[in-house]
């Protein structure tokens, strides 16, 4: 049976959209702060060719690991703007923060201070991000010197040390103005900000994918009925992801009985909900930045070694084992997948807390005792549904992956893309109802006020 919350929102009236002005203000934010986003993927790095780059990065990362760095970060790396490397830097290092909160005594220390611990650790992210994003781009410059040298080609006008340092000063500057408008688009926008900046390069690939795929259809390359099996596959997807972003396991929690308005002893009833996915789109996103960060390196200082090495053969048959598709990337990806999933599970809620806030309130589950067992028996259970939410992510992730590798569908394609455009989207669709609620629950109690004060007159 539906709570009244629940029956309440969803007879939410939409017409009412044009009054709730915070709402508006949120919107109209978020989209001004993906719109600049947007222009700052054309912002190119200072001393690069942009026509030159586009001949060998076409040549060069075509379907491999940097196209699907590129998806994420809307088209930034094949244009090598100043936000080459998007968010994936600052997930990076919030991945490596976290990992230390749970491994070290002061760490989770700070955690448990508040907001004031909070905001050190948050501090601790910055500082972790500049270190990485400086490393990334540091190679990334390498590599764009050594590109095409081969062919006779240069990405770079003119090479050396001055071009390094401009180019690192560049991407360290746009990915932490990139980290700063997610926070702001977080607090005052609508959604969660990095997130929001993910899907949007995703959305921006989605034309040029459909673009191609059309283009092989008409050149003989791929079949009609391929094309038709992606659309009829990808709605499939679209409805299991929403299916299973949606369930939840709902856990009965009874109170003490108590005496009504009538007089009549009765039992308070709720529950307690378990998403099937606890973790959300978080860990494709934590996996994908994991592998991405070391292929970034081997693959730009592979375009600069030859086989005539033990180095060189060890950086070029790595390349080859972690291409998009390949039995070594893919293993790696769903582990990647289930351990941040449990990972982050166990960071987000706690089992004990939830027991200790059970048993202050006088709630306890029928048949389990407050306390210490309450605590094992909400572990028992999220860890058993985790086991689905992981499972089910990682069958997201990897089986279309297989199938654009062998296939030679756009990378842009791809189950992780999915995932995170819908997941997102059923978040943001989540809090606008939240301030559509509240908005509601305003109107009333104005309603309420001022007939209260008509009645007193």
């Amino acid at each position: 049976m539906a709570s009244r919350a629940d029956q309440f929102a969803a007879n939410l009236n939409f017409s009412k959209f044009g009054q709730a002005t915070e709402l508006k203000n949120r919107i109209w934010f978020t989209i001004g702060a993906l719109v600049v986003f947007r222009f700052l993927s054309y912002v190119p790095l200072p001393g690069v060719d942009p026509v030159a780059l586009s001949q060998l990065y076409s040549q060069a990362a075509s379907g491999g690991v940097l196209d699907l760095f590129n998806t994420f970060s809307g088209g930034s790396l094949e244009r090598m703007s100043i936000i080459a490397l998007g968010v994936m830097p600052y997930i990076t290092a919030s991945i490596v923060v976290q990992l230390a909160a749970a491994l070290s005594p002061t760490l989770a220390a700070l955690k448990k201070e508040g907001e004031s611990g909070r905001t050190k650790l948050n501090q601790y992210t910055r500082y972790g991000t500049v270190g990485l994003t400086a490393i990334q781009g540091y190679f990334v410059a390498v590599g764009l010197e050594t590109l095409g040298a081969s062919q006779g080609v240069g990405a770079v006008v003119d090479p050396g040390m001055l071009f390094r340092v401009g180019a690192v000063i560049s991407i360290v500057g746009g990915t932490l103005f990139l980290m700063w408008l997610g926070e702001q688009i977080t607090s005052r926008g609508i959604g969660n900000g990095v997130s929001l900046i993910i899907m949007a390069g995703i959305l921006a690939q989605l034309p040029r994918s459909f673009s191609q795929m059309f283009t092989q259809v008409r050149e003989g390359s791929m079949g009609g009925g391929t094309v038709l099996l992606v659309f009829v596959g990808g709605a499939a997807i679209i409805a299991f992801i929403s299916f299973m972003e949606l369930a939840q396991r709902r856990v009965l929690v009874q109170y003490p009985k108590r005496a009504t308005q009538r007089g009549v002893m009765q039992a308070d009833r709720s529950h307690l909900p378990l998403k099937v996915n606890t973790a959300g789109v978080i860990p494709p996103i934590f996996a994908s930045s994991l592998l991405l960060m070391p292929l970034t390196i081997t693959q730009m200082l592979g375009n600069r070694v030859s086989g005539e090495s033990v180095w060189g053969d060890f950086l070029i048959t790595l390349n080859q084992y972690l291409a998009v598709g390949q039995p070594l990337y893919m293993g790696l990806y769903g582990a990647s997948i289930i351990f941040f999933c449990f990972f982050y599970v166990a960071v987000v809620f706690n089992p004990e807390e939830t027991a200790d806030n059970l048993k202050r309130q006088n709630g306890f589950i029928p048949g389990i005792r407050p306390g210490k067992n309450t605590a094992a028996y909400l572990d028992f259970v999220l860890t058993r549904i985790t086991v689905i939410g992981a499972t089910y992510l990682a069958l997201i992730c990897l089986i279309p992956e297989y199938f654009i590798a062998n296939a030679g569908l756009p990378v842009h394609l791809g189950g992780t893309s999915l995932l995170i455009v819908v997941n997102v989207t059923i978040d943001t669709i989540t809090q606008m109802q939240s301030h559509m609620l509240a908005h509601q629950y305003g109107d009333l109690i104005k309603k309420a006020k001022l007939k209260g004060g008509i009645a007193r007159r």
